[in-house]
């Protein structure tokens, strides 16, 4: 009798088990086991996200961050950039402006200010406000299950003032006269850039050099990650970042991206530069300091500057633009769709930035806790709409064999039209960068599918009159 109980309940128990492995493969189906490696290809139709972790949840943490990377599959994303995860320094903490907390009496006060991200005291640990070593492991994790890399931001320019190679190797550091240690001066006027919660790093030192690489490799074998974004690259030496690239790339194929505008990091170091002034460029069109020839002349410009496998990244906003130069609401109040939409359709890989995508309408404190709204409206919906374009349409590729870029004459200043094309697939984009209706004459492009309004649309020599900032999407 006892057998036969014993026997029921094995069967039982594997009944279950099976129907809840078969429930799990079901909700998971769209999971996979492990990512490929880092290619040419996966930059090809890609959205890149930046991750704020400490603002992107009222907890700030990876976990709370992981919990939502499902949501950015939705998007269409391919690439998360974590903003650094490395703790901060204590020593110059920076409270607001150029006031250290160690200037504030009030404790209260003082505990308020949690620094910059950006002065790092550890290149091999993990921010305690953030989470642990394995909650990170575990967002990598997640994020690979997902279909997605993850690069960390990484500050090879300086370091904190209470980096261990501070009083371990001072000589990995820039020294005045009197041998002490400096933060970072700008080289045209011989002041400081006013980072004085950093300190500046000496690239003619090779023991520091291999030193870093040692650490950026940690990454890879720790954790797993897929690359590295590197702050301020301009001002670190281009051969450093082709050695350390070289090196990296002997554990795991990676990512680099570049804050710089500088081709010749993208000849053998970084895979993706900053578009830096064809952002600066949608601000002035938006005011209406500029037309859209400013745009044109950006895109003559680059086809001449940058090799034919370069990316840019394109953005209307990131981490600097929102805490210190203004939201999209304050710098494009009436207009951010059609540039938001510009950036997807032009060459290049478009940037989501945390609280964006919810259509984040405040400057997030950049030394203190803040957080983003978690509200998906219509933003979200364009945004989610122009990601499944950029990822499923080669007309949009925009990596390393970018499809082609032909502009369309109008004769008017204030419309953009071009056309983008990878084999069959064909696409159009035109856009009114104006605050009056503009009328475009005389198109023949035949039947197309209007891809935001998903209606079918026929150009026979017509003519065709968009709206004050209206824009199309025209897909074959």
């Amino acid at each position: 009798m006892k057998k036969i109980i014993l026997l029921a309940l094995v069967l039982v128990t594997v009944f279950y088990s099976c129907k809840k492995e078969k429930q799990t493969e079901t909700d998971q189906s769209s999971l996979i086991t492990e990512i490929a490696p880092v290619s040419p290809e996966m930059m090809e139709n890609a959205v890149i996200y930046e991750a704020n972790i400490r603002q992107y949840s009222p907890k700030g943490t990876f976990n709370a961050f992981t919990k939502d990377i499902p949501v950015l599959k939705e998007l269409g994303v391919k690439i998360i950039w974590v903003m650094p995860i490395n703790p901060i320094s204590k020593i110059k903490r920076k409270a607001t402006g150029d006031k250290f907390t160690s200037e504030i009496a009030d404790e209260k006060e003082r505990e308020k200010y949690l620094g910059s991200y950006y002065s790092v005291s550890d290149y091999k640990a993990i921010n305690p406000e953030f989470g642990t070593l394995e909650d990170f492991k575990n967002l990598v994790t997640t994020a690979h299950k997902n279909g997605i890399y993850v690069i960390v931001d990484w500050v090879p320019n300086h370091t904190g003032w209470d980096h261990p190679w501070v009083t371990a190797h001072p000589d990995y550091y820039t020294q005045n006269d009197k041998g002490e240690i400096i933060d970072p001066i700008n080289p045209e006027t011989g002041e400081s850039w006013g980072w004085t919660d950093t300190a500046d790093l000496n690239y003619d030192n090779k023991n520091m050099r291999k030193e870093m690489i040692s650490d950026l490799s940690y990454w890879l074998k720790e954790a797993n990650i897929d690359g590295f974004r590197m702050d301020v690259a301009h001002k670190v030496p281009v051969d450093f970042f082709e050695t350390a690239k070289t090196e990296l790339n002997k554990i795991k194929p990676i990512f680099m991206l570049a804050e710089a505008e500088q081709p010749d990091l993208l000849v053998n170091a970084f895979d993706m530069q900053y578009g830096w002034e064809a952002h600066h460029i949608f601000n002035e069109i938006s005011k209406g300091e500029k037309t859209v020839k400013a745009f044109d002349d950006y895109m003559i410009k680059i086809d001449s500057t940058l090799q034919r496998d370069d990316i840019n990244m394109n953005f209307v906003t990131n981490h600097d633009e929102n805490s210190w130069s203004g939201t999209l609401k304050e710098r494009m109040p009436n207009n951010k769709n059609i540039f938001t939409a510009l950036t997807y359709a032009m060459p290049g890989m478009p940037l989501i930035y945390s609280g964006q995508e919810y259509d984040l309408s405040h400057r997030l404190k950049f030394f203190e806790k803040d957080s983003i709204p978690k509200t998906k409206g219509s933003y979200f919906e364009l945004l989610k709409k122009l990601g499944y374009l950029k990822n499923t349409n080669p007309a949009l590729n925009g990596g390393k064999v970018a499809a082609s870029y032909k502009r369309i004459e109008t004769n008017n200043s204030n419309i953009l039209l071009f056309e983008r094309r990878r084999g069959e697939n064909k696409l159009i984009f035109m856009g009114n960068f104006s605050n009056e209706p503009q009328t475009i004459k005389n198109l023949n492009q035949g039947k197309m599918l209007d891809y935001i309004a998903n209606k079918e649309i026929v150009l026979n020599n017509q003519d065709i009159t968009l709206q004050p900032w209206e824009y199309k999407i025209l897909i074959y």
